[in-house]
């Protein structure tokens, strides 16, 4: 009988299950291999799917409104002697956008130049909107383009914190998804993406049965192996 999750599996529904049980408890590749098992290829085959399919889910997320954290950061191995800060050598920049107590949303950017950060802004952060910040220069004007306020925090003077205005929530992502990718020891651009989106879709889901979401989706349109 063919595998009602996947498309052209070899292993049984129950045996499906029981990966993805594992994996929304956040087990990595290798025991999950060790308690089913399955190959480690096999494994990797359906993690990948997974998160190609949690990456799918997140895109399609709808625009946030409201009080909303914006902010860059960068991923990528202990830095070489180079370019510090904004653009530091052989990093990878990351552009997130946060509503506070709600969901976050992180995509890789080319660059954190002013046009980059705030055509992303405007697709993703509807107008009636208030935006925190640091003074990064990429945020100026958002105002002139139709936000409700825009408050900003001074980091380079030493300031976190000013009254309501801050960007502890989008900071607290940053700092969960480096702790959790800092176990994966490296990975391809295209592989850092489906694994920044698993940390987005796994924040986003922290107070919900994640198996139960992902098995929902599998239903609803079986993943493809890769």
């Amino acid at each position: 009988m063919a595998n009602r999750y996947v498309y052209h599996s070899r292993i049984s529904d129950a045996k499906f299950r029981r990966i993805l049980r594992l994996f929304a408890l956040d087990l990595n590749a290798v025991q999950i291999a060790a308690i089913t098992r399955l190959s480690r290829v096999s494994i990797n085959r359906h993690l990948t799917a997974l998160r190609q399919r949690m990456a799918r889910l997140c895109e399609q997320a709808a625009p946030m409104s409201g009080e909303i954290e914006v902010d860059e950061s960068y991923f990528g191995a202990r830095r070489a002697k180079g370019k510090r800060g904004r653009g530091a050598f052989g990093k990878t920049a990351v552009f997130g956008i946060y509503k506070r107590n709600g969901q976050v949303h992180a995509e890789i950017v080319p660059d954190c130049r002013k046009a980059t950060l705030q055509a992303i802004i405007r697709a993703r952060v509807g107008a009636n909107s208030v935006i925190y910040s640091d003074r990064w220069g990429g945020y100026h004007g958002l105002v002139d383009m139709g936000y409700r306020r825009h408050l900003t925090v001074a980091h380079g003077r030493g300031e976190w914190a000013r009254d309501e205005a801050h960007i502890n929530g989008i900071e607290g992502f940053w700092g969960y998804a480096k702790s959790r990718l800092s176990k994966f020891r490296g990975m391809s651009k295209r592989t850092f993406y489906l694994h920044l989106k698993e940390c987005e879709f796994r924040f986003n889901h922290r107070h919900d049965e994640m198996y139960e979401i992902l098995l929902e989706s599998c239903r609803k349109k079986p993943i493809k192996l890769s």
